[in-house]
């Protein structure tokens, strides 16, 4: 039995693409929903946060680095299943590097630098090469 409690109501999500040179940024989760798997640093809006503001600071919380937004990528609905993950609307955008080094908080355990030809071989979250290339177009425009 899933011991974690998901909302009944869908919740607002961001996540970021964020390149430094020609590599983007991916975290792997640490914990459930998507142990094991590399995906992009984000995680939910709070109330009254707008899109912006809530990227940087969970940007902040995950990985200690700072960006610049530049657009909004795409975004991607991820509906409960009965693996127990709950219902969510992320918007992804994509940045670009700032300052700092990633410096990861415990829902990550790990973290890579790569070019999007070579997310192939990773167990990654679903629709993630489709926001990392829609990201990198945005970012080579």
């Amino acid at each position: 039995m899933n011991s974690i409690q998901h909302p009944q109501r869908p919740q607002l999500a961001v996540s970021a693409a964020i390149f430094r040179d020609d590599r983007v940024l991916l975290v792997r989760r640490a914990r459930s929903p998507g142990k094991g798997f590399y995906s992009l640093p984000g995680g939910r809006v709070e109330f009254g946060e707008s899109l912006h503001t809530a990227l940087h600071r969970e940007v902040d919380e995950e990985t200690a680095i700072a960006i610049d937004i530049v657009a909004l990528a795409g975004w991607r609905e991820v509906l409960p299943s009965a693996g127990g993950s709950g219902h969510y609307m992320i918007m992804s955008f994509a940045a670009r590097w700032k300052a700092r080094e990633p410096v990861l908080n415990d829902e990550h355990d790990d973290f890579e630098w790569l070019r999007p030809e070579e997310m192939g071989e990773l167990k990654m979250t679903g629709g993630l090469q489709e926001v990392v290339q829609a990201a990198w177009r945005i970012i080579n425009a």
